[in-house]
């Protein structure tokens, strides 16, 4: 791949369910006040990435960070965290499908919702199954369409407050003030936020296929984390400023829900397909990187050998299977419980994303004080390190403690600690089995 491939695939993957609809989830929680939240977790994720750049650039690999994980920790550590952002992308892959069938049925209700689901999973899957040149080119083109479309959407969302549009501007900005649920609510609405940045570190996996590693993963670090920022932070700042938290469509498809506002209904329905389109973009890229990870692992001799063949094309067709697997599962959870799939999933995956940075921190800072006491030069390096190393784990420190004040999220944030002490227990079994397992 391409470095324009890599930067279009981190921004495919971190754009979609997320942003399209976990910004709605993440509003009702906790107001307008969640741009606090997405202030905080963007300048975390911005902080997490760069350390993240600092060792893919200097080492990239497709074990990404369960290979430095397990250099800075050991082999179980590697397992650990390899097994939990497989199963993470797993699930997010599941989300994503669910979230585009759900969209597409309300405007195609003869078709059940389920059956859309399905054959979303059957087509991206296929196109999982082609070369990874094929794929990159393929998604550099889906993401550049909902990255055109989100910057479309803050312009149009600005003309609507400045009264640019048929529609009169809203009347009462913050009506119920600005953090209508208080501390706890911007705590809740911090899981479903970490999901919504969830994505961006799949460059460190995608960077094994780059021509150029060290320059693409340099170049792309330096450019995605404030381009997502802004996309972000501008897409929920104009959702929080035209609908009031307690509107019932933040629940389904917020962005429809501005522009229907705007007097923009025909804008309304043309952006249903972009939606879906972002969304399947998003699913594309999560399938390459959950299947290169456990391929990974498996050439790590830390999952069955199996997942480690590839194709004439050196694709690892077991592995995207393997990947997809859940995706389809999701399907038959669509047919039974389609209302409430996409909300449980979505609180899952945010817990899981955290110990996915705090692992990231760790990581970097144990490997760049190795590679100073060896006097090794560094391609990409950590801004203030050590001190801002620290600090971001000091904020991600907070969010969980915030967390565990909240019921719902505390449960999140226990059930995933739990779910990591059981795959570092398994991946200690699993090395000491294996005394080839590498990291």
């Amino acid at each position: 791949m391409k470095p324009r491939h890599l930067v279009m695939m981190s921004l495919g993957s971190a754009i979609g369910a997320g942003l399209f609809v976990g910004s709605g989830a993440g509003v009702q929680a906790a107001g307008p006040a969640v741009l606090i939240s997405y202030i905080v977790a963007g300048l975390i994720v911005i902080f997490v990435m760069r350390a993240l750049g600092e060792l893919v650039a200097a080492d990239p690999n497709p074990g990404a960070f369960s290979h430095y994980a397990g250099k800075a920790m050991g082999p179980a550590a590697a397992f650990a965290v390899g097994a939990l952002w497989w199963v993470q992308l797993c699930l997010v892959v599941a989300a994503e499908a669910t979230a585009a069938a759900q969209i597409a049925a309300s405007y195609i209700p003869a078709v059940p919702q389920w059956v859309i689901a399905l054959a979303i999973m059957l087509v991206f899957t296929a196109i999982n199954l082609t070369t990874s040149g094929s794929f990159g080119e393929f998604e550099f083109w889906f993401s550049l369409i909902k990255v055109a479309f989100v910057v479309l959407f803050v312009v149009l969302g600005a003309a609507y407050l400045f009264g640019w549009t048929p529609a009169e501007p809203p009347a009462q900005i913050f009506a119920d003030g600005f953090m209508p649920t208080g501390i706890s609510g911007i705590a809740a609405g911090l899981l479903v936020v970490a999901f919504a940045f969830g994505g961006i570190e799949i460059v460190a996996v995608a960077a094994a296929e780059t021509a150029n590693p060290e320059r693409s993963v340099s170049q792309a670090i330096k450019t995605i984390v404030w381009r997502i920022l802004f996309l972000y932070i501008g897409s929920v700042a104009i959702i929080v400023l035209v609908l009031p938290w307690t509107d019932d469509r933040l629940a389904e498809s917020p962005f429809v829900a501005v522009l229907e506002s705007a007097g923009l209904p025909f804008i309304a329905s043309l952006l249903a397909a972009v939606i879906v389109i972002a969304l399947l973009s998003s699913m594309n890229a999560n399938i390459y990187g959950a299947s290169r990870m456990s391929f990974s692992m498996s050439q790590r001799s830390m999952l069955p050998r199996g997942l480690g063949r590839t194709n004439r094309r050196g694709v690892p067709v077991p592995a995207v299977l393997a990947t997809s697997a859940f995706g389809f599962v999701a399907v038959a959870l669509n047919y039974f419980w389609a209302a409430e799939v996409l909300g449980v999933l979505l609180n899952i995956v945010g817990s899981t994303l955290i110990v996915t940075w705090v692992v990231t921190l760790v990581s970097q800072i144990v490997l760049r004080r190795r590679a100073e006491a060896a006097g090794r030069s560094l391609p990409l390096r950590m801004w203030g390190f050590p001190w801002l190393s620290y600090v971001t784990l000091a904020g991600i420190a907070v969010i969980i403690g915030l967390g565990l004040t909240v019921e719902s999220v505390r449960f999140q944030i226990v059930g995933t600690l739990i779910f990591v002490v059981a795959l570092y227990l398994v991946g200690l079994v699993v090395t000491k089995r294996h005394p080839d397992a590498k990291v």
